[in-house]
């Protein structure tokens, strides 16, 4: 019971979302691009099952720069596109059959991210337990550019990431982890603000899957 009351008690905080071109998904309705009404309360759904199936198991955090279009967006999950979601779901939601929320008219297979393929496919490999290990971004929520609208990606300003820091504190004490990597300069920048020891990791965006892969390898076995 104290656990349900932990996520849920988290959900609640990623409420306070800041005003302006932010999308909170699990909050919010994305009306030119959700399923419905009820999209929210899946991604919701999905963060809460994902969080519990992970308290007191997972040893390693990973946390990201900011929620990105084509992943937690429609997902629910930081760095967990749709797609991965949907065929993974054995690994990654084992208990509950995962939904999509983006409307099939957008994205007929669900949304694909790159930084999600490249994640996923790093941790999902032989001898490596996808509950000893959970996602999370510095910036949490999805800062997107006004003028391109919804399905674009921006990054944070300095008052948006200042917003995170919070949220982000939460999340470290829900799961106090062995090992925390970050990802890119926003993410090492907080963890350090908040006094936390971290690996830095090249992120694997723009060429740097490889090094992402061969860091992540090192620190995981």
């Amino acid at each position: 019971m104290m656990s349900r009351n932990q996520v849920d008690d988290f959900l609640r905080l990623l409420k306070r979302s800041p005003c302006g071109a932010v999308f909170n998904p699990w909050w919010q309705i994305d009306e030119e691009n959700d399923i419905g009404l009820h999209a929210a309360a899946i991604r919701r759904k999905h963060l809460a099952v994902y969080f519990r199936e992970r308290l007191g198991k997972a040893r390693l955090a990973i946390v990201g720069e900011a929620l990105g279009y084509r992943g937690g967006h429609f997902s629910g999950i930081p760095m967990t596109s749709e797609r991965i979601l949907l065929r993974k779901s054995q690994q990654i939601l084992p208990s509950i059959k995962p939904r999509r929320t983006s409307k099939p008219s957008v994205c007929p297979d669900g949304f694909s991210e790159p930084t999600a393929t490249i994640v996923w496919g790093t941790l999902l490999r032989p001898g490596v337990r996808p509950d000893q290990i959970v996602l999370w971004n510095a910036f949490p929520w999805h800062s997107f550019d006004p003028h391109r609208g919804l399905l674009s990606n921006r990054m944070p300003n300095k008052s948006e990431q200042a917003a995170g820091v919070p949220v982000l504190k939460a999340f470290l004490h829900l799961f106090p982890c062995d090992q925390i990597v970050a990802l890119g300069k926003i993410a090492a920048a907080q963890l350090q603000q908040l006094g936390v020891s971290a690996h830095c990791t090249r992120h694997p965006a723009s060429g740097g899957a490889k090094l992402f892969r061969d860091q992540i390898a090192k620190i995981v076995c």
